[in-house]
């Protein structure tokens, strides 16, 4: 199995940056997508940001110009680097991994989750 390990979490003030790291181990071959999820109080969990095995990304309208995925296929890591944090930005952050096979999706793990706390 996939096994997520998140880092990078903390309180930060508006306008600064931060970066989640999300370290992947076991059978990471048959990974073909990784993203960062979100969570706020009383809000449903909402998709950030996505990564394919192609190099595709996607965003969120809320992040785009502020946030990017990345990853460093040699460290099995996948990066969210957080630019121009607003306190609307605080939520918990989990990392996800999924494998996909003609749309259909027959695997996923998630990351313990990470809380970002962004201040005014």
């Amino acid at each position: 199995q996939v096994q997520l390990v998140e880092s990078g979490g903390g309180l930060v003030q508006a306008g600064g940056s931060l970066r989640l790291s999300c370290a992947a181990s076991g059978s990471i071959f048959s990974v073909n997508a990784m993203g960062w999820y979100r969570q706020a109080p009383g809000k449903q969990r909402e998709l950030v940001a996505l990564i394919t095995s192609g190099g595709s990304t996607n965003y969120a309208d809320s992040v785009k110009g502020r946030f990017t995925i990345s990853r460093d296929n040699a460290k099995n890591t996948v990066y969210l680097q957080m630019n121009s944090l607003k306190p609307e930005d605080t939520a918990v952050y989990y990392c996800n991994a999924a494998g996909f096979a003609s749309g259909v999706r027959y695997l996923e793990v998630w990351g313990q989750g990470t809380l970002i706390t962004v201040s005014s």
